[in-house]
């Protein structure tokens, strides 16, 4: 891939788009950036409304982001949902991440702000850093990209904007537009996973309002007194735990002894770790299509793995994760392969990770298709902001790529290494690492044209991590746990 690629597509306004549109404008490349919100934040964009339940169990990886099929212009609020769903982001979240280890180099956090704060910080950060760098003037808002694909030694970027007409109508306004490259930094929160365990789908079919996705939860107010079965063991049950915590009554929390499982120590002192729920069971006294009054407790047990029930349970909410889809590049998507079989083409199978990329960016087959925001268990807004530095440098044609049979054999060995899943993208205890590797990559082509080279994580983001280190420790018990990946 010598030559420039000079007109760049950038798919979403999150903190992995706005830095990579930053730095292809930066090295004089042409960037379009298409975000589907009114405003860039990505998960740090909080929005009152709930987001539509997904379908209980999940539907295939490749349909979990669109199962809500309702005609445009049929109703309003209901369209605004479907082009552009809210994220998971809740009222109380914070980052638990310190903003030392989250500052880049395009911006800085204002003076005195802590290392630990609330989302509207992160979501003023992203777009201050987003104005200051001219991303906001070449975004376009409410614009989903339904389609992308190669014609040509092009890739043609298909979009449709949301627009009200003069009787208040909303209506599709769609676009085709071409590009040399596309940068792919829509994140992973946006196709929620449900399980497929007995019972769950009965339980919410007649008890709609009582089971729901952790995306769809906002605020503790409307729980007072209730007991809750959260279902996961990693962060984002934890986080609500801890936020439901003064104000619920009992909380159970559901695990399967996952890698990424929190300690229960972290839990409020209201909260109980249990095992597995391995079924939702079927009322004593028959399925009623009656609703419930807000003081009752859903009249059915849980089953656990160990045989125990659980009773007077108020509300269910899975923590359950989400599927990775790229419902925009359907050829490149395949839910009936198994993960083992993806094969040198495709680049998502079951929804659990991201196949055929070199170095979690570039794909093997076609690097002109890049990826920025992948990786889990990091310190997000730097570590995409070195991917970002590297596909600037790439595209621009400052750096260049080994060979594809070269990325390909160091690809094959991360397999064999790592295995399948999402663990794959994990970068828990080797982010540094990870990113002196990409830098190397690099700067090897940068010193031989006599261009300044890209500097790794400074001295200061060194001693924040360091200081990290001690404090996941003592939280953790000896051994750091994983680090939020929002």
């Amino acid at each position: 891939m010598s030559s420039i690629k000079k007109n760049v597509a950038v798919i979403g306004a999150g903190i992995s788009g706005v830095t990579a549109a930053a730095h292809l404008r930066k090295e004089g490349l042409d960037a379009t950036v298409f975000e589907r919100s009114s405003a860039a934040g990505g998960i740090w964009l909080y929005d009152s409304r709930k987001p539509l339940e997904p379908a209980y169990p999940s539907v295939l990886a490749s349909k979990a982001g669109s199962s809500y099929t309702k005609g445009v212009g049929e109703d309003l609020q209901l369209e605004k949902l479907l082009h552009a769903p809210p994220g998971p982001c809740y009222i109380g979240l914070k980052n638990n991440v310190g903003t030392r280890l989250l500052e880049t180099t395009l911006n800085q956090f204002p003076a005195g702000t802590e290392d630990f704060v609330t989302h509207d910080v992160l979501k003023d950060y992203i777009q201050d850093t987003a104005a200051i760098t001219g991303v906001h003037e070449i975004t376009q808002y409410e614009t989903e990209v339904k389609h992308v694909s190669r014609k040509g030694g092009n890739w043609i970027v298909e979009t449709a904007t949301l627009h009200s007409d003069e009787a208040g109508r909303i209506m599709q306004k769609t676009s085709h537009s071409e590009f040399d490259a596309v940068v792919v930094a829509s994140g992973h929160y946006h196709a929620a996973k449900v399980p497929k365990t007995p019972g769950l789908a009965d339980w919410k079919r007649t008890w709609p309002d009582r089971v729901n996705h952790s995306k769809g939860y906002r605020t503790p107010k409307e729980y007072q007194g209730k007991n809750f079965l959260l279902i996961g063991g990693s962060v984002s049950a934890t986080d609500i735990a801890r936020e439901l915590g003064p104000i619920a009554n009992n909380i159970y929390q559901s695990h399967r002894n996952g890698n990424f499982d929190i300690p229960p120590t972290l839990l409020p002192e209201n909260a109980t770790r249990v095992g597995e729920v391995v079924s939702y069971d079927a009322p004593i006294n028959g399925w009623s299509k009656e609703p419930l009054e807000a003081s009752d407790a859903i009249p059915a047990t849980v089953t656990l793995e160990c045989g125990e029930k659980l009773c007077d349970i108020h509300h269910v909410i899975l923590c359950t994760g989400y599927h990775i889809t790229l419902p925009f590049l359907p050829h490149l998507h395949s839910d009936a392969t198994l993960v083992s079989a993806a094969g040198d083409e495709l680049l998502v199978t079951d929804g659990s990770q991201f196949h055929n990329l070199h170095k979690d960016i570039f794909y093997i087959n076609d690097p002109t298709l890049t990826f920025v925001g992948v990786p889990f268990f990091t310190a997000t807004f730097t570590l995409f902001e070195f991917q970002a530095m590297v596909v600037a440098k790439v595209l621009s044609g400052q750096a260049k790529l080994p060979g594809e049979e070269a990325m390909r054999a160091e690809y094959d060995e991360r397999v064999r290494a790592k295995g399948f899943g999402k663990g794959f993208h994990s970068l828990k205890d080797r982010e540094s690492e990870y990113v002196d590797e990409l830098l190397a990559c690099v700067n090897k082509d940068l010193e031989k044209l006599g261009v300044k080279k890209l500097d790794g994580h400074s001295e200061k983001w060194h001693a924040a991590k360091a200081e990290q280190v001690i404090r996941m420790r003592g939280l953790f018990g000896g051994t750091p746990g994983p680090e939020k990946r929002l």
